[in-house]
């Protein structure tokens, strides 16, 4: 079936002028030579592009601390979700190699317990030991999501989207006033150990829910469980006014 170009678009314009060119060219030589097509197309090529466009947003999901280690021989980066973590990894290696320097000028014979006091001692204030060196720093991770995507509580496959997106905020460190939440289409739920009370808790934020999810009344359909038994249901839409 013959495709008509639409002039009203800029695809089917361009096709419109690459028309009246070879006509031209016919016209003129009463034939497409080889040399000059080849130079009329490419110059009508030069119009497009053909890069792929995707419609990404950066998101941020958190960040990791890097610990890079490198020597004569070595040169190695890990990944770590805290600092303690990767100082702790560092230390241990640290202790591995105590031998080499127990006894000597200014080490003990054993190491010290902290973490952070073994390092320093065995690394010294500028973080390198011969030809042994290494970084310890946070970097925020990120990533692009799709966007954007219509949200329905009714849709598979916008749900699994959704779900796929979700991101985690822990708590910094032990002195971070903020608590460790999930964050999914707007939804905060927080979790976390609560000294006062003794207890866990738990808490939901929906005042920045995606409005997608809202419903009429500007609720949020919400079920919760704790193991098998559902503590809160108010999935059932609630009745109109009399």
């Amino acid at each position: 079936m013959p495709i008509k170009p639409d002039p009203s678009t800029p695809a089917g314009a361009a096709i419109l002028d690459l028309a009246d060119l070879m006509d031209g060219l016919q016209e003129r030589t009463g034939e497409w030579p080889g040399a000059d097509t080849a130079g009329i197309v490419q110059r009508w090529l030069s119009r497009f592009t053909f890069a792929v466009l995707e419609d990404l947003t950066p998101q941020p999901a958190g960040r990791a601390w890097v610990l890079r280690q490198w020597g004569l021989c070595t040169d190695a980066v890990t990944l770590w979700s805290d600092e303690a973590s990767a100082l702790t990894a560092l230390a241990r290696q640290v202790r591995r190699s105590w031998d080499d320097v127990a006894g000597t000028e200014g080490f003990p014979l054993r190491p010290p317990a902290d973490d952070q006091a073994v390092v320093d001692l065995y690394y010294g204030p500028d973080k390198s030991r011969g030809t042994e060196r290494y970084t310890l720093h946070p970097a925020a991770i990120s990533r692009h999501v799709h966007r954007p995507f219509t949200l329905s509580l009714s849709d598979t496959q916008a749900c699994a989207q959704a779900n796929s997106s979700a991101l985690f905020h822990p708590q910094e460190n032990p002195d971070d006033e903020g608590l460790p939440c999930i964050e999914l289409a707007g939804i905060l739920v927080f979790a976390h150990l609560d000294a006062d009370r003794q207890a866990v808790r738990i808490s939901v934020h929906l005042d920045t829910t995606d409005e997608q999810l809202l419903r009429a009344d500007g609720t949020v359909p919400v079920q919760m469980e704790i193991e098998d038994t559902t503590v809160f249901d108010n999935t059932t839409p609630p009745l109109p006014p009399s």
